[in-house]
């Protein structure tokens, strides 16, 4: 037919190419056109998402939010950007850095939540950190990586004579200080962690 061109030698639109060419990356086999989809579908930018700043905590005393400033090796506690405590910390072997994998030894950097806790930690008490978020998970599969997880604010447990930075990716505070972070933290609470 005039002015048609054959099926067989028609290009996707680039939008479609790309598509592919991530889903093919991701070893997802969907048509051209469902894959396209899904991936618009996709978290954008490919960063851990902004938690809403309507948190309240469930307590006047409370944090309404967690700040971590990796360089300065220090956890702060706010309310109403107004610090309430503050505390040193320890960090991951591999301190400079986002987390890309597991076992590389760095604590994530972005904006997270404590999720859930865990009283019975061996690390004393443990805050969850809800790392990985779907734009870790992702760069980590381009990868071929696993992103890692179990991410948590925790004390030193039974050994309180830790030096320097020990964790594997976590947030460390001697156990004393554990304790007054767990009844000033409330799940749901956003976590800011910066280089």
């Amino acid at each position: 037919m005039p002015g048609v061109t054959p099926r067989s030698t028609q290009r996707p639109p680039p939008a479609t190419r790309r598509a592919l060419l991530l889903g093919a990356l991701l070893g997802l086999t969907l048509p051209p056109a469902t894959l396209a989809m899904s991936l618009l579908a996709l978290p954008r930018p490919l960063r851990p998402a902004t938690p809403p700043d309507d948190f309240r905590p469930p307590r006047p005393d409370m944090a309404d939010r967690v700040l971590v400033r990796k360089a300065e090796r220090r956890l702060y506690l706010l309310r109403d950007g107004v610090v309430l405590r503050s505390y040193a910390i320890a960090l991951g072997f591999q301190p400079i850095g986002h987390k890309r994998r597991e076992g590389d030894g760095r604590t994530p950097e972005g904006r997270y939540r404590i999720d859930w806790r865990n009283p019975a930690s061996r690390f004393h008490r443990a805050l969850h950190i809800s790392y990985p978020g779907p734009g870790d998970r992702l760069r980590a599969r381009l990868r071929g990586d696993d992103p890692g997880g179990a991410i948590m604010v925790h004390g030193t447990g039974p050994d309180t004579r830790r030096n320097g930075d020990w964790t594997a990716g976590c947030i460390a505070v001697d156990n004393a200080e554990i304790e007054q972070i767990w009844s000033l933290v409330a799940d749901g609470t956003p976590i800011e962690i910066l280089p």
